[in-house]
């Protein structure tokens, strides 16, 4: 099976340097193009009208939190099949089960290291499409 090439990224977050990190080292080291979204107001409208690759979408944000935008995601028929990575300190074996039960594709651990997030997103990318994106 052939995985798709992974060309578009949009990051949701509600702190401007996590994104302005994740944006530069995603396009510096691994070439991809990506859209930035602060906050979940408006990530689902995002998402509707960028239709990116895939999301990365931080946990706790203030209004609605990470697993309520997957959730409304989700919900969306255009955009429901987005592969979703939740970024989160909050990485202990539970809560990692947790949001994988909510549908989320995988976890990237904050803080992380900008030299290896792509390589964790790329990883990532190819177990969802190995898996049947799933």
């Amino acid at each position: 099976m052939t995985v798709p090439a992974l060309k578009h990224i949009l990051s949701i977050d509600d702190e401007e340097d996590i994104l302005q990190v994740t944006k530069m080292s995603l396009e510096t080291l691994g070439g991809f193009q990506v859209s930035i979204c602060r906050g979940s107001a408006k990530a689902v409208d995002q998402a509707m009208a960028l239709k990116p690759d895939l999301i990365l979408l931080d946990v706790m944000m203030p209004g609605m939190d990470g697993p309520s935008t997957l959730k409304l995601l989700r919900a969306t028929p255009e955009v429901a099949h987005i592969p979703v990575i939740f970024m989160t300190a909050k990485v202990q074996p539970a809560e990692v089960e947790h949001y994988l039960q909510l549908g989320a594709t995988g976890v990237i651990a904050k803080p992380f290291d900008p030299m290896m997030i792509s390589k964790h997103v790329d990883r990532l990318w190819k177990e969802f499409n190995e898996s049947g994106g799933n």
